[in-house]
């Protein structure tokens, strides 16, 4: 009897521990401001590391979280692309592509907490990257013939639309980025290796229409978000050899999908910006320069049309940091980039003026071991 007691009380201590645990965990996360997400991309065992988010904007390592996929592996920006892990349009889920083993998976977040709701085949090769807008999924399939394939979404479920898949302009376009228009009537791709930006009118029943083909303003398309009027914001690598060269172009998009530029490849006075952001209040965009680890800042008008803010370059990680992906928190008041030859997240505060001030860093990260994709909020 005595045994059993002993058993019986050391049972209950261990769950008084662990509730006691969950409890400070739970505490921890009411307590933060939001959280940080990147993805190993891991080609044995893919996960997505998480941050929680101080009011400061400073960052505190906490789980790893299993997407029950795999990654691409490799070394530096492997997947090339923007939106590998995306959330939702609330916050409430998180989306990550696992392109070594064809499939997406979908994390309900608790603060930095993620629990798995869902895995699906991606319906095509290596997908890079997801858009989300309302019940709608989108995810580009990188490899052989390059596609968008389309998913409802039902309570973190995905569920593939029939007859949705619209393949590029070519195979092996590299694609680099997908975006829904702010009011979900476009979807656009952009394909790296053709420089050609593809928009798609989303129809009634999810599907979208035939693909418009368009070139881009500038040399070097690579990522695609939208300002808050609608214009189609894409960032430019610049021409080969010129130092510093990268750029940042503005389109209106037409009712049949084609583009006009707004402002024309407007210099970022830094190297290889591939990826951008726009802060939610959709004042500013500001674009992740990895060849010189450095972030430039615009302010958006009303029209679309972007001006640089004084001095154009308005962040800098230390030299060699290869900042790859960068994201903005919910409340706009902090930046981060996916410093990826540094091996650590750059944290940036967003001044009154579009600014930054760098804030410091966040470890964790393992240089050059394939990390992609940051999320925010």
């Amino acid at each position: 009897m005595g045994k059993v007691t002993h058993t019986l009380f050391m049972a209950g201590l261990a769950i008084g521990l662990a509730s006691s645990t969950l409890s400070k965990a739970q505490n921890a996360d009411t307590n933060s401001a939001g959280a940080v997400f990147v993805m190993t991309n891991n080609v044995d065992k893919n996960e997505v590391m998480a941050y929680r988010r101080a009011s400061d904007g400073t960052l505190q390592e906490g789980a790893r979280f299993a997407t029950g996929g795999r990654g691409s592996g490799g070394n530096n920006d492997p997947l090339e692309s923007q939106g590998s892990l995306t959330l939702s349009q609330d916050h409430s889920l998180l989306f990550a592509v696992n392109a070594g083993s064809g499939s997406v998976s979908v994390f309900s977040v608790h603060g930095s907490r993620l629990s798995l709701v869902d895995k699906v085949i991606s319906g095509g090769s290596e997908p890079n990257a997801v858009a989300q807008h309302g019940n709608l999924v989108y995810v580009v399939n990188v490899g052989g013939s390059s596609s968008v394939v389309g998913f409802t979404l039902d309570h973190g479920k995905l569920k593939q639309i029939p007859n949705s898949t619209r393949f590029l302009s070519t195979n092996n376009s590299g694609a680099g980025g997908i975006a829904f228009s702010p009011d979900g009537r476009f979807l656009v791709v952009i394909e790296r290796l053709t420089n050609d930006i593809d928009v798609f009118r989303v129809q009634g029943d999810g599907t979208l229409s035939s693909i418009m083909v368009n070139p881009s303003a500038g040399p070097g398309a690579f990522s695609v978000s939208f300002a808050s009027n609608g214009a189609a914001l894409i960032s430019e690598t610049g021409p080969s050899g010129v130092a510093n060269g990268s750029a940042i172009s503005s389109y209106e998009v037409a009712g049949n999908g084609t583009l006009t530029p707004i402002s024309r490849s407007v210099p970022t006075l830094g190297a290889a910006n591939c990826w951008n952001v726009v802060t939610p209040d959709g004042s500013f965009v500001y674009t992740s320069n990895a060849g010189s680890s450095t972030i430039s800042g615009f302010a958006i008008a009303n029209t679309g049309a972007l001006t640089a803010l004084p001095g154009t370059v308005v962040g800098t990680n230390p030299e060699g940091s290869t900042n790859l992906d960068i994201a903005v928190s919910s409340d706009g008041k902090f930046i981060y980039t996916l410093n990826s030859v540094a091996g650590a997240i750059g944290i940036f505060a967003v001044q009154k003026d579009g600014t930054l001030l760098n804030v410091g860093s966040a470890s964790g990260v393992s240089p050059l071991s394939g990390f992609n994709g940051i999320a925010a909020f």
